[in-house]
């Protein structure tokens, strides 16, 4: 989530222990801890733990002392703070702008300009706003590492720049206010999925290339599939879509996946706030923040307009106004908070929301370990205080013959119905001596007072599966998950099987003894979860009041089991805020609010995890990317495997300009070029219509700004980092 949409109205008040209060614990009992993993995880899960364990038994990392050795080392210099508008990297780096905002993809669009006044079909045809998560598509294995699909999420849209030369955005000023018909378009179109083909020159620059056959944009008003549990049941019956087999859009689109079959995973995150629903709300619209009174955009003021098509605006108001779910948008909001899977190389083949995979604000959704015979697994966390962790665990288990992810005509989407259908959906619990539990979300599943199943509990229909789904969160909170510090980006090591993933931030956390606090003023509803108010810290969430978050870890023994070993990678620290130092960071990694997220696994492994973050700037540095080798780091008797005996090991790579957030990351292949997105800067790039232009010049006077994506490479076009 950006901050600059975070909604810090949403927040979960369960009155489930969340994970501060049981980090807390974790950390004041590291006498039992020892490389990284806990003794009585040990006991639990015999020889599986962090840290590259040995294990000779195949279900765990099988890393020995020489492999330990093989570590990378980083092989730049740390960059300093910095707090310019321009992109700043390493000695020996260049960083090149690659398809900001506005960039045409195709001839119906024109070139972008300073005082390009955006309408419908240019927004439609040209690279949606403000760029996040993102991956890479081959064509062909051969050319993998220079020439290939880019999939890219427009998460929200900055209506200051997007309306800059025509003086709006108009119908914004007040409540009762009406959204011109065409800008509500535009900025619908400015929303979704941008996906292009780019190529590396011999000159080591990269571009855009005319390629209809694969650039297109998926906007918030694309015909789509739903599939699984939830499709064609009565929760997701609309005007549009009796059958409740089809919706429109996807919004909001954060961090992303990709899978081993060659699709792009886009996840739905701060979607509810672009609807609107005044009154019969159901329990799923309180619980997952749908407003009343007027949607983010207003979207749903167009309605009525002469030239509105098919709902096209009335669906963002879920206020009932027929006789049944059929004649009016009730649902919509139900269509949306799932992952949805495009195939990057068909460009007529809809996209599907997969609603086996769960219904929240999903951050991301990233692959865990993937082994033959083995289910395919998905982690994901919900994006708002003190909310949770999720896994998915398909019914189907992996066959290698389904892999292929350099082109080709097959039905990738069929064999995601194969993969992502049919599973079981699970929700994390984190506990103090280093151990956790997968809680399984299904009808018959026990809340966690044991007198109850989970339909009986949500008052559902004993196999009503989608109903579960629906109602998702309040499931989660019935089972006793832990609720946790905003929980974000997930990576993960391929080889050792490792989770990461980052805490952002939580303001709502209290000291250890205080009681929870909720929102209905104190009296939490048992039956329905309706999440913390301010919620006491735990082992997992250790920090009162954290500003500066953390990234945790975990392990499993094979990736469908249910039990896992965690502990605390990481935690940020900046100069100014009040959070302790716990892993005693210094002028060379310096951070808060870890956001994105890259497990780069070169080396058989032993690669790098990259850290973005998130804070619109501090004192201290702007947004920016950190690295660090995991491998072969101890955690001994410290509170975070990253301390004072090893954190020079978390070097800055490079810092974002003014304002930005730094998101979205991947790398080529053969890992000379690192890709990453520039969100909302204040004034950057520097020069407006240049789409290939050096990232690290700084801005001279006023620009319109524009996200963009940037490139990063090694000036002798060697690997990165190392």
């Amino acid at each position: 989530m950006s901050e600059e949409i975070e909604d810090h109205r949403l927040l979960n008040t369960s009155d489930n222990e969340p994970f501060s209060s049981v980090l807390e614990r974790r950390v004041s009992r590291r006498g039992v801890m020892r490389g990284g993993l806990g003794m009585a995880a040990v006991g639990m899960l015999g020889s599986f733990g962090l840290t590259a364990c040995s294990d000779d038994d195949g279900d765990g990392v099988d890393l020995d002392d020489d492999d330990m050795a093989a570590a990378m080392a980083l092989a730049f210099e740390s960059v300093a703070g910095s707090k310019t508008d321009a992109v700043v990297v390493p000695a020996g780096y260049t960083a090149q702008v690659l398809i900001p905002w506005g960039t045409p993809i195709n001839a119906a669009a024109p070139a972008y300009s300073a005082d390009l006044a955006f309408t419908p079909e240019i927004q439609e045809n040209s690279v949606g706003m403000h760029h996040d998560g993102m991956y890479h598509f081959a064509l062909d294995d051969e050319s993998a590492s220079r020439d290939f699909i880019l999939a890219l999420n427009n998460e929200y849209i900055d209506q200051g720049a997007l309306w800059a030369p025509q003086g709006g955005p108009t119908g914004m000023d007040d409540d009762d206010d009406r959204r011109p018909a065409d800008e509500a378009r535009t900025e619908i179109n400015a929303h979704g999925v941008t996906l292009v083909r780019v190529n590396r020159g011999d000159d080591g620059r990269w571009t855009l290339a005319d390629d209809t056959s694969y650039n297109r944009r998926i906007t918030s008003a694309t015909p789509m599939r739903l599939s699984g549990p939830v499709a064609g049941t009565d929760y997701v019956r609309t005007a549009w879509s009796s059958d409740g087999t089809r919706t429109r859009g996807t919004n909001n689109n954060c961090a992303n996946g990709y899978t081993p079959w060659g699709t792009y995973l886009t996840c739905e995150e701060n979607w509810p706030n672009v609807f609107v629903k005044d009154s019969d709300r159901y329990a799923d619209d309180d619980r997952i923040g749908i407003p009343t009174g007027r949607g983010r955009y207003g979207w749903e003021t167009a309605a009525g307009d002469d030239s509105e098509r098919d709902g096209e605006f009335a669906r963002f108001n879920a206020t009932p106004t027929g006789g049944s779910a059929t004649e009016d948008y009730r649902n919509e909001p139900r269509t949306f908070g799932y992952i949805v899977e495009i195939d990057p190389y068909n460009n007529t083949a809809r996209p599907v929301k997969r609603t086996a995979m769960g219904r929240f604000r999903h951050e991301g959704a990233w692959i865990g370990k993937l082994v033959e015979g083995e289910p395919v697994v998905y982690y994901s966390g919900h994006d708002s205080r003190n909310e949770y962790i999720y896994k998915f665990v398909s019914e189907q288990t992996w066959s290698a013959s389904d892999e292929n992810m350099a082109g080709g005509s097959y039905d990738r989407l069929a064999i995601g119905d194969k993969y992502l259908d049919r599973g079981t959906l699970y929700v994390a619990r984190f506990d103090d001596d280093g151990r956790g539990e997968w809680l399984a979300l299904t009808p018959d599943a026990m809340t966690r007072d044991g007198d109850r199943t989970l339909a009986e509990a949500l008052g559902l229909a004993a196999d009503d599966l989608a109903g579960i789904i629906i109602h998702t969160c309040d499931a989660a909170d019935l089972v006793g998950a832990t609720p946790m510090d905003r929980p974000e980006w997930g990576a993960v090591d391929p080889v050792s099987g490792e989770v990461y993933m980052t805490l952002t931030n939580n303001g709502d956390r209290t000291a250890a003894g205080t009681d929870a606090t909720y929102s209905n003023g104190g009296a939490n509803d048992d039956e329905l979860g309706v999440g913390f108010a301010t919620a006491p810290v735990n082992d997992a969430n250790p920090r009162p009041e954290s500003d500066d978050g953390h990234v945790i870890r975990w392990v499993e023994p094979s990736p469908g089991d249910t039990v896992f070993s965690w502990d605390i990678f990481v935690f940020g620290k900046v100069p100014s805020s009040d959070d302790e130092n716990l892993s005693d960071l210094s002028d060379q990694n310096y951070f808060s609010s870890c956001d994105g997220l890259w497990y780069d696994d070169r080396n058989n492994g032993n690669g790098i995890l990259w850290i973005e973050t998130d804070t619109g700037g501090t004192d201290y540095t702007n947004d920016q990317v950190l690295a660090v080798v995991p491998q072969g780091l101890s955690q001994g008797d410290n509170a975070a495997v990253i301390n004072s005996d090893n954190q020079a090991q978390l070097k800055r790579f490079a810092v974002g300009p003014n304002g930005c957030e730094v998101t979205g990351i991947f790398a080529t292949p053969d890992k000379t070029a690192l890709f990453i997105n520039i969100q909302h800067p204040g004034n950057w790039p520097a020069q407006a219509g240049d789409n290939v232009q050096d990232a690290t010049t700084e801005t001279a006077g006023e620009v319109r700004p524009r996200a963009s994506t940037v490139v990063i490479q090694k000036a002798d076009g060697g690997q990165i980092a190392v």
